[in-house]
Parts: structure tokens; C-alpha cells; sequence
């Protein structure tokens, strides 16, 4: 059973930190990562609450640098002083390294079931919320591209971080995501279908 207290911390204390987060960041954002770790936790021999910081900590590092962000929350999580009233030193840096662990683009595999968990509660494939993001910051830090630059660049992301063979993988067996990801790869391999979809969201967007 959750302990009050820490229940009343995570959700009164740490989840309103993600209002001053960028838009794909705010607290529902958190919340969906909670709940679908917790959920996904289940099959697991895991302590819940260690889970429920993992996630609700994961993006905190936000707050200070987004390229670093899993870093930093590792080293906030450390630094909280607040998570030795219900976690021992051991379970501190399992939660840190989980936080730290989450990011899709890693070059490992994270070190605990926690971290995997975490991981894949964040990744919330929906195939044109991918492809749309995918164009949205192509068009935000590549000014300079004109349409086609924008197609290639947006093909080029997806083939290697979606398709098969690329470095997203899924960590949990039976996840939420095997088959949206598998429906984001059908739409990869289509390239006529792909590209109806980018001229759709391209029109949107830029």
C-alpha cells in the first residue's frame, strides 16, 4: 500500500514542478508516465513506490537543460533530501539511474526493470503525433530548409529512430506500444503514403 505521505509529496510537491515545462512536458504528461509504468509494473516483482518517483521524476531535469535533461534529474532525485524519509540510500540511486536511464536515444539499455519501465511508459507512440513532432522541430532549429529539405530530413529521423532496425526499441514484453509502432513502420515503409501524410501536417505546421 502507498504511503500517504509520499502519495501527497509526489502529487502535491513534484508533479506542479511540470507546469513550467514546455507543452509536451506539463503535468498530464507526468501523469501518463505514471500511470502506464505502474501499470505495466504489475507483471513485475517491483516496489511500487520506487517506481512511482522514478517516473514522476524522470523529466525534471527539464528545469535546467533539455539536452542533459535525464542527467539532471538523476542529480535531482540525489540531491532531494525529501526521498530519505521513505527510501534508503540504495533505493535513491536505483530511482536516480531509472530517471537517468529514460531517454529513447541511449546508447545502453537502462540498468534496473525500473529504468526500463520508466523508458517505456515515456515513449507514447501515436504514428502522425510522431510524424507531426518529427516536422515541428525540424521546422523550429532547420529555418533555413525549404519543403523538400523538411521531406528528407523528416524520412530520414523516422527511418532511423522508428523503422526496423532503428534505435528505438521496446523494453517491456506486451507493451502499449508494439502496435502503434508497428502501424508507425507500415506508414514508414509506404513512402507515397508517408509523404501525403507530411504535406498534410507541413501545410499545418509551417
Amino acid at each position: 500500500m502507498m504511503r500517504e505521505s509520499l502519495h501527497n509529496y509526489i502529487y502535491k510537491e513534484v508533479i506542479p514542478k511540470y507546469a513550467a515545462f514546455d507543452k509536451a512536458h506539463r503535468e498530464d504528461h507526468a501523469l501518463m508516465v505514471i500511470d502506464r509504468a505502474l501499470a505495466m509494473g504489475k507483471q513485475y516483482d517491483i516496489d511500487e513506490e520506487m517506481l512511482l518517483t522514478a517516473a514522476a521524476c524522470h523529466d525534471l531535469g527539464l528545469a535546467v537543460n533539455r539536452e542533459t535533461h535525464h542527467l539532471e534529474s538523476g542529480r535531482i532525485i540525489r540531491q532531494d533530501k525529501q526521498l530519505s524519509e521513505w527510501f534508503s540510500p540504495g533505493q535513491i540511486e536505483t530511482i536516480a539511474q531509472a530517471a537517468e536511464d529514460h531517454r529513447a536515444s541511449a546508447k545502453t539499455l537502462p540498468r534496473s526493470i525500473y529504468g526500463r519501465l520508466v523508458a517505456e511508459a515515456d515513449r507514447l507512440i501515436v504514428p502522425e503525433t510522431i510524424i507531426r513532432r518529427t516536422v515541428q522541430f525540424g521546422l523550429s532549429h532547420y529555418p533555413e530548409l525549404d519543403k523538400e529539405g523538411h521531406w528528407n530530413r523528416t524520412r530520414e529521423h523516422l527511418h532511423e529512430k522508428y523503422a526496423e532496425g532503428g534505435y528505438l526499441h521496446l523494453l517491456i514484453p506486451g507493451s502499449p506500444n508494439e502496435a502503434p509502432l508497428a502501424q508507425l513502420r507500415e506508414i514508414i515503409k509506404d513512402e507515397s503514403r508517408l509523404r501525403t501524410i507530411f504535406e498534410s501536417v507541413f501545410a499545418e505546421e509551417a
